[in-house]
């Protein structure tokens, strides 16, 4: 990666790989052993839809870095996330990212259905609007891009509840931010959200 001034950052937060600590609840149906090959999977499948998209990429880990994996330095900047609740490890993401990008565009690792070209579509609204969100059909959202830092979409949300998307849509709307919802998208959570895709482990 060079170190000139990027005017796109896809920010990816992931766990690190570690039995019984990666998709517990999928876990609680199918085991340790087969979570930890679906989120496997999940990585493999979110590396590669990341990898066409023609911005910076930041990769952040949940613990540490993983110099060994199949994210290759050349194509991902490796960071670690930093302490506290989701919001606020997000938060400090999209700060540090915007000191050098002018739209910035947050993922995670749970959903087999995001594509390339959602990610791409994601940084091509924010020329026209403030913010984008990627609906989860649990309520969530499996995407966030800002073409400005918002630091108050991360404060005082119920976080892993039914309401994370309402929430933020309502904080935006408040401050007077335009946004756009694209389609919405089921993240991979339970056996039955899993079942559905058909993946060979």
């Amino acid at each position: 990666m060079n170190n000139e001034k990027t005017t796109s950052c896809l920010l990816i937060f992931i766990k690190n790989i570690e039995k019984g600590k990666v998709k517990t609840r999928l876990a609680q149906t199918l085991g340790d052993e087969k979570a930890l090959q679906i989120y496997q999977a999940l990585l493999n499948h979110t590396r590669e839809i990341c990898l066409p998209v023609p911005v910076q990429r930041h990769l952040y880990y949940s613990q540490y870095i993983d110099e060994t994996d199949a994210w290759e330095k050349t194509n991902f900047i490796k960071k670690v996330q930093s302490k506290g609740n989701l919001g606020k490890r997000m938060q400090l993401a999209f700060q540090t990212a915007f000191r050098d990008a002018e739209k910035v565009v947050i993922i995670g690792s749970d959903c087999a259905s995001l594509t390339s070209e959602l990610i791409v579509q994601a940084f091509a609204q924010l020329d026209r609007f403030d913010v984008v969100l990627g609906p989860a059909l649990d309520g969530g959202y499996y995407l966030l891009g800002m073409r400005q830092f918002i630091p108050s979409l991360f404060e005082n949300i119920a976080w892993s509840t039914a309401t994370v998307l309402d929430e933020t849509i309502k904080k935006g709307m408040t401050e007077g931010h335009s946004y756009f919802l694209l389609p919405e998208l089921s993240d991979i959570d339970y056996a039955e959200d899993w079942e559905q895709w058909g993946w060979e482990i």
